[in-house]
């Protein structure tokens, strides 16, 4: 299960916020993409008067990033030991002996193989 959250949205309360910190504890997303607001010309939320501050929006973004982080990191725990289906994508960019590769869960992969032989 993965989500989108923009922190610091106009008008974003501390309550707000920690109203999707508590959802993000019961569901224990395994990955949410995040992201702090920032006005967009023509855009209506430019243009109004409660926008927060870039200081504030910076902090609830590394707070989101860190229980993201740690939700995911217990998910894929779960998973350590297990063998799984792998979709192979590509070489591993970092390390040339790997491949690059997706569980049916998602989860990106990396492990020792010759991407021509694991098409």
């Amino acid at each position: 299960i993965t989500a989108d959250v923009i922190v610091g949205f106009p008008g974003e309360t501390e309550q707000d916020f920690l109203d999707t910190l508590d959802i993000m504890e019961q569901v224990k997303f395994d990955s949410v993409n995040t992201a702090a607001y920032s006005p967009r010309p023509n855009t209506p939320a430019a243009t109004w008067e409660n926008q927060l501050d870039e200081e504030t929006k910076q902090d609830r973004l590394r707070r989101i990033n860190e229980l993201n982080l740690k939700h995911a990191t217990e998910r894929r725990a779960r998973m350590m030991g297990r063998v799984v289906e792998v979709l192979v994508e590509e070489r591993n960019v970092k390390v040339p002996t790997q491949v690059m590769g997706r569980t049916t869960h998602g989860y990106i992969v990396y492990f020792d193989g010759d991407i021509d032989e694991s098409r």
